[in-house]
C-alpha cells in the first residue's frame, strides 16, 4: 500500500511541474526615436556586436543620424570598435536615479543594443538611461533589447531581469518582486529557512511563476530509498527500510506600496504516509516520541503534515535599513543557521543529521513570533515561540504556548559567507522529561561558490556548532559537511560530533544517567541525474556511512557499524545559480 501511496505522490509531483508553464514576456514595440551623432571617446573598450559598421567619414548636412545599421541572426563577435565610432543616444528619456553597482563588474555595452534571442519587457527598457558602475558609466539605450553579462543564462519565460545581487548592492530590486523574502534590496538567493540566511552565491532549485503583482515559488523533494543501518550486523541495534522522505514547500511574495514586501509560505510533509510513525533507520539518532509515548532511537522521526503555515511583512526603512514582523503556526524561530533539508551543502544527503536536536531541530514549532532589523548586511533578530517539540500525531496543530524565547546575529560579509550565533532558551522541549528546561548555543558558518562553466555547478559547504545546556547535561555537537555539484554529476560528505546521553539512547537501565557517550560518523556520497523533464531533475545516488561509538558502546553497536543506501530523488530544476562575481555562471533560469 505505501508503494501504491508513494507512486500516487510521485504522479501528482510530476502533474505539478507539468502545470509550471513558461511566462513568456511579449518583446515591446519598438518606437522610432530620433538620434544624435556623438563623437565616442578616443579609448573605447572592444565590445561585442552583432554588426559593427563603420562610420562614415562625411556628416549630413542637416545634421540627421545616419541610419541604424541593419539587423542580423549572426553570432556576436568580438571586435575592436574604431577611433570615430559614432555612438547613438537616445533623447528625451526621463531621469532616474543611477544605481550602485560599486562590486559588480560589467562589461561595456553592446552597441548593437541586442541579446541574442531575448528582449527585456517594456518595464525593464525604461528603468535607466545609465547605469553607474565603479571607475566607468555605461550607457543603456533604453529602445534596445536587454543585455547581459558574461555567463549569464536566462531562458525567455525567465524574469526579465538578472536577480543575483552582490554583496555590497544597496539599491532597491525593484524588479516585479524578484528580491528576498524579508528585504526589497537583498538578492533571493540568500533566502534560508524561516528567516534565516544562505550566501547571497548560492544556488536555488525550484519552479518560478508571475501572476499579477505575486511571485509564486515553489520547492520540495521526493526521494525513493532502500536504507540499511549497520550493513555487516557489527551490533544489535541496525534497521532496514525502504522508505520515501519528502517535503514540499510553496511561497507567495509581492510588494505592497513604496516600502512594503509581503510573504506568505506553506511546507507539507507526507512522511509519515510513506515511511510510518517511527521514522526511518539511522543509528545513534534521537529525539521525539511514537505509539503512545515510547521513545524514538536509532531512529528519525517524520515531519509533521504541516511543517510551517506562515506570513512575513517588511517594511523598507531605506536601502540598507529593513524591519521586519513573522508568525507562524507552526513555523521556526531564530536558532540555528537554514535546517538542514534547504542547505545546498546538505542537498544531495536525504539523512538528518545527528546533530539535528542540538542545531536546527525548531524549524517545527507550533506558534513563533519574530521581529528583526537588517542594517547593511547585519541581521538581529529575536523569536518568541513554543519550546516543546512537535507530539507524535503529525496530522494535528499542537498547542501554542509562545513560552520561550531566542535571538539570532547574522552577518554576510561577502557574497560566498553566511555567518551566524544564536541562543534559545526552550521550555521543556521534550514530553519525556517534561521538567527539564534547555539552553540552545549554536553558531555556524556557510560558504557556497559557482565553479567556472557556468550551469549547475558549484561548491557549498556548512561548518556547525550545536550545544544543550540546562538540567544536569551539557552536550555538544558539530557538523562540517560539502557538497560538489559538477552538473549532472555530485560528489558529497559529512563528517559529525555528537553527544549522547544513556537517555537518549534508551540505556538508562544501563548505565548511569550522568553518563555522556562521543559519537562520530562520516559520510561519503555520490549521485548522477539520469533525466531532466520539465525542468525537473530526477537523480540516482548511493552513500554508505561509517560509525566510530564511544568504547561504552561498541558492545550493542559493534566497533565500526558502516551504513548504507541507494536512492532516486525528483526535485524541481536549477532556477537561480550563484553570481558572476564568485567565478561562476551568473545568475541562471532554467525553464
Amino acid at each position: 500500500m505505501k508503494r501504491i501511496f508513494t507512486l500516487s505522490i510521485a504522479f501528482s509531483f510530476l502533474c505539478f511541474t507539468a502545470s509550471a508553464q513558461h511566462e513568456h514576456h511579449t518583446p515591446p514595440a519598438k518606437k522610432e526615436t530620433k538620434q544624435d551623432i556623438k563623437p565616442a571617446p578616443k579609448k573605447q573598450t572592444a565590445a561585442p556586436v552583432h554588426v559593427t559598421a563603420k562610420p562614415s567619414k562625411a556628416q549630413p548636412k542637416n545634421n540627421k543620424p545616419a541610419p541604424p545599421p541593419a539587423k542580423t541572426n549572426q553570432k556576436t563577435q568580438p571586435s575592436a570598435t574604431p577611433k570615430k565610432h559614432a555612438a547613438p543616444k537616445v533623447k528625451a528619456t526621463p531621469p532616474v536615479t543611477h544605481q550602485d553597482h560599486s562590486q559588480h563588474h560589467m562589461p561595456a555595452a553592446d552597441s548593437a543594443g541586442k541579446h541574442q534571442g531575448h528582449q527585456m519587457s517594456a518595464d525593464s527598457m525604461n528603468r535607466a538611461k545609465t547605469t553607474a558602475h565603479e571607475g566607468h558609466t555605461m550607457p543603456m539605450d533604453t529602445a534596445k533589447g536587454h543585455q547581459h553579462h558574461p555567463g549569464m543564462h536566462m531562458n525567455h519565460d525567465a524574469m526579465a531581469s538578472d536577480t543575483t545581487q552582490h554583496a555590497g548592492m544597496s539599491h532597491s530590486m525593484g524588479m516585479g518582486g524578484m528580491s528576498h523574502s524579508f528585504s526589497r534590496n537583498l538578492p533571493m538567493n540568500r533566502n534560508g529557512s524561516g528567516t534565516s540566511w544562505h550566501p547571497d552565491a548560492t544556488p536555488m532549485y525550484g519552479y518560478m511563476k508571475h501572476a499579477g503583482d505575486w511571485m509564486l515559488m515553489f520547492h520540495g523533494q521526493l526521494w525513493l530509498r532502500y536504507n540499511r543501518q549497520d550493513i555487516f550486523d557489527k551490533g544489535s541495534r541496525g534497521d532496514s527500510q525502504l522508505d520515501a522522505p519528502n517535503w514540499f514547500m510553496g511561497m507567495a511574495q509581492r510588494e505592497v506600496g513604496k516600502r512594503g514586501l509581503l510573504r506568505l509560505s506553506v511546507m507539507l510533509s507526507l512522511d509519515e504516509l510513506t515511511m510510518g510513525d517511527r521514522g526511518y533507520p539511522l543509528l545513534f539518532q534521537s529525539g521525539e516520541t511514537y505509539g503512545g509515548g515510547k521513545r524514538l532511537v536509532d531512529r528519525q522521526h517524520p515531519h509533521d503534515l504541516f511543517s510551517e503555515i506562515s506570513v512575513g511583512y517588511t517594511h523598507m526603512v531605506n536601502e540598507d535599513v529593513d524591519v521586519y514582523g513573522f508568525l507562524g503556526y507552526p513555523a521556526e524561530p531564530v536558532i540555528g543557521p537554514p535546517v538542514f533539508m534547504h542547505r545546498i551543502s546538505a542537498f544531495n544527503n536525504p539523512e538528518s543529521p545527528l546533530g539535528h536536536h542540538w542545531q536546527d531541530a525548531t524549524h517545527i514549532t507550533f506558534g513563533v513570533a519574530t521581529l528583526g532589523v537588517r542594517y547593511k548586511n547585519f541581521k538581529l533578530e529575536g523569536s518568541n515561540f513554543t519550546g516543546r517539540e512537535p507530539d507524535e500525531n503529525r496530522y494535528d496543530f499542537d498547542k501554542a504556548r509562545f513560552d520561550s524565547y531566542a535571538a539570532r546575529l547574522s552577518y554576510n560579509p561577502t557574497e560566498n559567507w553566511a555567518l551566524q550565533v544564536s541562543r534559545g532558551w526552550l521550555k521543556s522541549p521534550e514530553s519525556l522529561e517534561p521538567e527539564e528546561d534547555v539552553t540552545r548555543t549554536t553558531a555556524s558558518a556557510l560558504y557556497s561558490r559557482p565553479l567556472a562553466g557556468g550551469g549547475d555547478r558549484f561548491f557549498t559547504s556548512a561548518l556547525i556548532w550545536g550545544f544543550n545546556g540546562g538540567g544536569h547535561h551539557q552536550e555538544h555537537s558539530a557538523i562540517a559537511e560539502a557538497n560538489l555539484q559538477m552538473n549532472k554529476t555530485a560528489i558529497y560528505g559529512r563528517y559529525e560530533y555528537v553527544q549522547k546521553t544513556p537517555g537518549e539512547l534508551d540505556l538508562s537501565s544501563l548505565f548511569d544517567h550522568h553518563e555522556v557517550f562521543d559519537v562520530h560518523a562520516l559520510t561519503l556520497g555520490t549521485s548522477q541525474r539520469v533525466a531532466n523533464f520539465a525542468n525537473t531533475y530526477l537523480t540516482l545516488g548511493v552513500q554508505a556511512t561509517v560509525f566510530a561509538p564511544d568504547k561504552l558502546l561498541k558492545p550493542l553497536y559493534g566497533k565500526t557499524p558502516v551504513s548504507g543506501e541507494i536512492y532516486l530523488r525528483l526535485n524541481p530544476g536549477l532556477m537561480m545559480g550563484g553570481s558572476k562575481k564568485s567565478g561562476g555562471s551568473g545568475t541562471e533560469h532554467q525553464h
